[in-house]
């Protein structure tokens, strides 16, 4: 399936896969007796916490960065991120030879603030309640002669992002339904048109945070919604609004956008400590959550089906994460 009209193909796809080839991890796809055993159906969760800086978002920024001219690897790149975005344009641009700054709320994960500033990256720090983080960095992007590269509103870092999608396919083999962890759309955008390319019959869906419904509000109504900065233990998916080129793709191929609640991603967390001996962040478990718990609203059934399940991402504060399965939300 190929939509001309669509912001990227899966030829782009496949060229950022080459570009991401010895670059990228091919990460692992995991499964479990007993999450099955919970949905009624075959899990194959895309590992992608074991992805280099901890998520997939390394995938879109090496594939955006590895794009620059000569004249942008000069002045470096700028981004703007509340954490794993941030931790890969440092990562890719470091690898690269090329400098970066990163605009992070004061707020986020410390340990993602210490990573991306250990990767090479100059970190300045803004209050997401008060500030607009992405007139900030276009203000520094224009001082500064730097390249902006948005966290998920890039054609290059969509495909990038695909890959993700790309690689579970090429693995497991045909899938009834892809769930895919959603904040702004880029992850999912990417990998929507992989599966829908490789896969026309497969379902695709988006699974966002319920206090963060801004992209499910936008896809039902039909138009851009913009929301206050959801509270939501999901940090990485605390987007106010979709982005115009994902919001598009989205549009065009899924099949609808679904919710959690905190609880329910505190006790996919917890499965996956307990169960697959694996730390996830609280962003990463809202595709699995949305497949072993149902999302919000009761209305996913997997039973007898073969679903394949981006987990996006591990990058979680350690004590944080040790508060959160122990007292939940």
């Amino acid at each position: 399936m190929s939509n001309p009209s669509l912001p990227i193909s899966f030829a782009d796809i496949s060229a950022a896969a080459a570009r991401l080839q010895g670059v990228a991890h091919r990460t692992p796809v995991h499964t479990s007796s007993t999450a099955n055993a919970r949905a009624g159906a075959e899990l194959f969760f895309k590992c992608e916490n074991f992805q280099r800086m901890g998520a997939f978002k390394f995938r879109g920024g090496y594939n955006a960065l590895a794009q620059f001219s000569p004249e942008q690897r000069k002045a470096g790149a700028i981004a703007f991120s509340s954490g794993n975005h941030a931790q890969a344009i440092a990562l890719s641009a470091k690898l690269l030879g090329m400098q970066s700054v990163i605009v992070m709320p004061k707020d986020a994960p410390e340990a993602k603030i210490r990573a991306t500033r250990e990767y090479g990256a100059e970190v300045i720090l803004f209050d997401r309640y008060t500030q607009d983080r992405e007139a900030l960095g276009k203000q520094i992007a224009t001082e500064r002669g730097m390249t902006l590269i948005p966290p998920y509103n890039h054609a290059h870092v969509m495909a990038g992002q695909g890959t993700a999608g790309l690689e579970l396919i090429e693995e497991v083999g045909t899938l009834d339904i892809l769930l895919i962890c959603m904040g702004g759309g880029g992850l999912t955008s990417g990998c929507a048109v992989a599966a829908k390319h490789l896969l026309p019959q497969c379902d695709v869906y988006g699974v966002e945070p319920l206090a963060g419904n801004d992209f499910q509000q936008s896809f039902r109504s039909g138009q851009l919604v913009k929301i206050d900065v959801p509270r939501t233990i999901a940090d990485g998916a605390q987007t106010q609004s979709p982005g115009n080129l994902t919001y598009a793709v989205c549009k065009a191929l899924l099949k609808d956008v679904l919710t959690v609640d905190d609880h329910a991603l505190v006790n996919t967390m917890r499965f996956f400590a307990e169960r697959m001996k694996m730390v996830i962040e609280p962003t990463g478990g809202l595709a699995a959550a949305a497949a072993m718990l149902g999302d919000s609203e009761g209305k996913l059934d997997v039973k007898g089906k073969r679903v394949g399940i981006i987990v996006s991402g591990g990058n979680v504060d350690p004590a944080y994460y040790a508060q959160l399965l122990r007292d939940g939300v």
